[in-house]
């Protein structure tokens, strides 16, 4: 259900179907923000990014206080935090395309191994110094700032933007330079490291993730452990995605609320709620099924 959901997703956010006109899409749904990480300059996408979205906003801010304008992008940050106190960081594991890629390279017969838990941290520096600060406070003769992120690291918007756009318009190849092949690093390590690594791009630099994850724990949709029904016996966290173990925090900030631990879970000990209601069956090898409610 979630593949067919992540794919469904990506239709939806890149549903433009005429691409190859040599121009980029910029209707009236451009002014929506998409769930999930997904580049606004993409020659397929209908939807705009919300983190490209808080840099544009960012970048001005300074410049329209100087005029007397008094724009502090409510829509951007009411887009994101609706997001958030509903689902949390659930947008990640259903509905953000570069995640989705992450997952499918991880699938080749590679070896495999942990991130240390100490990068997880990284993407709140990313989030606050390359998102929020920098393009409020770095700005040119004009008063503006730019979208440090999109434009230096971003290896979602070099995969499905600067690459595309390179082919569709031969123009722009004379104006290739260092900052192109900088972000092609940044893409050619963040997909090469999915085939050792479970989504390294959303441990490490993900902006976006950062974002949504500090809602989980207050989010409208929860999840539940019944440490009672637990039996720690790892399966939730051999197959998660993003390698946690949701019996020690069922809403910990890396949860992507993929709900593959409550698929996986052996004893039906991992239930999904909504504000403080739950209602979970548990199942034990040995017992019939039991229903509890939980308030």
């Amino acid at each position: 259900m979630r593949r067919f959901v992540q794919i469904i997703w990506i239709f939806l956010i890149n549903g433009h179907i005429f691409p190859f006109k040599n121009k980029i899409y910029i209707g009236p749904l451009k002014s929506i923000c998409a769930p999930g990480l997904n580049c606004y300059s993409c020659p397929l996408a209908t939807l705009g990014c919300p983190i490209g979205g808080l840099q544009h906003f960012m970048s001005q801010l300074r410049a329209h206080l100087h005029y007397g304008i008094f724009m502090f992008g409510f829509y951007i940050w009411g887009s994101l935090m609706l997001i958030g106190a509903f689902v949390g960081r659930m947008a990640c594991g259903w509905a953000c395309p570069f995640g989705l890629l992450q997952e499918m390279i991880y699938k080749l017969p590679t070896p495999k191994y942990r991130l240390p838990k100490a990068l997880d941290y990284v993407k709140y520096v990313v989030l606050v110094l390359f998102v929020l600060i920098l393009p409020a406070i770095w700005i040119d003769k004009s008063g503006y700032g730019r979208p440090w992120f999109c434009r230096f690291i971003c290896p979602a918007g070099t995969l499905e933007a600067g690459l595309p756009l390179l082919g569709m318009m031969p123009n722009l190849r004379v104006q290739v330079g260092w900052l192109f092949y900088n972000k092609l690093f940044i893409l050619v390590v963040f997909l090469t490291l999915p085939a050792f690594f479970k989504r390294p791009f959303c441990h490490i630099l993900c902006p976006l993730g950062a974002f949504y994850g500090l809602f989980n724990k207050i989010s409208f949709l929860r999840i539940y452990v019944d440490q009672k029904a637990c039996h720690k016996c790892d399966l939730c966290y051999k197959h998660c995605p993003m390698g946690i173990r949701i019996y020690e925090d069922p809403n910990q900030l890396e949860c992507i609320r993929c709900l593959t631990c409550r698929e996986v879970c052996p004893y039906q000990a991992i239930s999904l709620g909504f504000g403080n209601r739950r209602t979970q069956i548990v199942k034990d090898k040995f017992h019939t099924a039991d229903v509890e409610t939980y308030r």
